[in-house]
């Protein structure tokens, strides 16, 4: 399963959500991977995750496979879309 979402925080992905989102993509079975168009990222590695650069505005593809994967996703994609609050 797969979803794009766009980064909506003013910040962009900097340390403190990218911490967030790692630790919510860790407490799932599943492989959770976020993809921009130019590179991809395990999003249950911080520096991977970081590596990424993704500031405000940017498009990202979250997919998730595994039998956790709806429930992950989900989460994944609210936590992003509600600016990680």
């Amino acid at each position: 399963m797969e979803k794009k979402v766009i980064i909506l925080n003013d910040q962009g992905l900097h340390a403190r959500p990218a911490g967030i989102l790692v630790k919510a993509a860790s407490q799932f079975k599943s492989a959770v991977e976020i993809k921009t168009d130019k590179k991809a990222a395990n999003a249950k590695s911080l520096m991977s995750v970081m590596g990424l650069g993704l500031v405000k505005g940017s498009e990202i593809t979250i997919s998730a496979t595994g039998e956790d994967e709806v429930t992950a996703l989900e989460t994944l994609v609210t936590l992003i879309n509600s600016k990680f609050a």
